[in-house]
């Protein structure tokens, strides 16, 4: 059939009919169907197992030049629209044994399904949605870190690498990962590139593991994450040396009487804190009126433990410890709190308190902790007692899964010990008491 006949054929058309313009292949043929608006479509006609199918083609273009192949900015020509029928109708036969046309729809449907999924795996599960859902999952397990990945992710992952925070986060690598280690580290920071790293790494860990381990969310599945590559970066290991300056017997002494008549709440905090073995200041003013006790209060140490919730961990309070709680006047939620309650004091806040009541040069708070392990251990404090009170962790197979004694005398008596180390008053009734028994002073 010429095209001059084809073109006069589409013309008197009525609409929403179809039109057999020409036969392309034993079971198939070129079709037009007229629409409503005049507009001419084009189709591949195909019957398979007595079922018609059909293809969209293009639209007909009637100002086309009549042999043209190519497509125009309008549409096809007749002839366009022959050759485009049978380039389908070769893919039907040449796929005829996995079910012809049928397979070849089959397969692009498959295709474009995937390039969807990927598609969505691009703009949705980034690395900046997964630091998201890692900070998420830390605080719906109790974890008072997710406030410090959350800071820390901010300031040094999505701010400064926009990019990077928006792949995929299967797509990124360690090296991406060192560079952002690297300019915290030119920043000056180099502890706190080390937690950007544990932080980055743990993230990882939990969209790996929420492969076969069903506790894990199943968002993080989603991840399709197979390598951490926050595990194959190295950190700064001279940023992670322990504290070598705890404080002497004669500081921590002079600390304790900076803060041992200190009035008001900030002076009760501070007794409180060091006369509970200097706990973890970030654990400490999360306690919770409910977990306050005459003589004990409950915390919950989630540190060193990515993935799981915070183990919990009670400290006995010696007397004066008891009196320091009181004059904090637990309420509300919190029982640290100067709102009633409603939020507890901030940790940086307590941290400059301790600061301010000491006058040594270049304290940091973390020497109180480390004074007290000094003092008890100078005491003959055993390493485990130490280490129970100040909650270390619990090291052994035996220590963790067979051993249920809650240790709080021992606890209580190295708190007592710790007392009398740093009360003057206690070290000179100690000394009398030995006088007035025949032991020279």
């Amino acid at each position: 059939m010429t095209t001059k006949t084809s073109g006069r054929r589409i013309n008197e058309l009525p609409p929403g009919q179809f039109l057999k313009l020409e036969k392309v292949s034993p079971s198939g043929s070129l079709e037009a169907r007229k629409l409503s608006s005049g507009a001419v479509t084009f189709y591949w006609r195909v019957t398979i197992n007595g079922t018609t199918a059909r293809e969209v083609l293009g639209v007909y273009d009637p100002s086309a030049p009549p042999k043209s192949l190519r497509p125009t900015a309008k549409g096809l020509s007749v002839v366009a629209a022959t050759r485009a029928a049978e380039t389908l109708a070769a893919q039907h036969y040449a796929n005829l044994d996995s079910g012809g046309f049928a397979s070849v729809k089959a397969a692009e449907k498959k295709a474009k399904a995937n390039a969807a999924a990927a598609k969505l795996e691009a703009e949705i599960f980034t690395l900046k949605a997964l630091l998201a859902d890692y900070c998420d999952h830390l605080e719906a397990l109790g974890r008072a870190a997710h406030k410090d990945a959350r800071s820390i992710f901010k300031l040094h992952v999505v701010e400064p690498w926009p990019e990077v925070s928006a792949l995929p986060a299967n797509l990124v690598t360690s090296e991406q990962i060192a560079d952002m280690m690297r300019r915290v580290i030119e920043l000056g920071k180099a502890r706190t590139s080390n937690k950007l790293r544990s932080y980055i790494r743990a993230a990882y860990q939990t969209a790996k593991a929420a492969r076969s381990k069903p506790t894990i969310p199943l968002k993080f599945k989603s991840y399709n994450v197979t390598h951490n590559p926050g595990a194959d970066t190295e950190p700064d290991e001279s940023a992670n040396k322990a504290d070598k300056r705890p404080l002497t017997l004669q500081q921590m002494r002079a600390y304790w009487t900076s803060i041992k008549a200190l009035p008001g709440f900030r002076g009760a905090i501070l007794r409180l804190h060091l006369l509970t073995g200097a706990q973890r200041i970030e654990q400490l003013v999360n306690v919770r009126t409910a977990n306050v006790r005459a003589d004990s209060i409950l915390l919950f140490d989630g540190k060193g433990r990515p993935g799981k919730p915070p183990r919990p961990h009670a400290v006995p309070l010696i007397a004066q410890a008891a009196t320091a709680m009181l004059e904090c006047a637990p309420d509300g939620v919190y029982a640290l709190s100067t709102e009633q309650g409603k939020t507890h004091l901030a940790a940086t806040t307590l941290s400059a308190w301790a600061v301010e009541a000491n006058a040594q040069p270049d304290f940091q708070t973390k020497q109180l902790r480390s004074g007290v392990e000094t003092l008890l251990a100078s005491a003959r404090i055993s390493s485990d007692i130490r280490g129970r009170l100040q909650s270390h962790g619990i090291s052994g197979v035996q220590s963790r899964h067979y051993d249920g004694y809650d240790y709080m005398d021992e606890k209580r008596q190295a708190l007592e010990t710790l007392f009398r180390l740093l009360d003057e008053h206690e070290i000179t009734k100690s000394m009398d008491a030995k006088t007035l028994n025949g032991h020279p002073a």
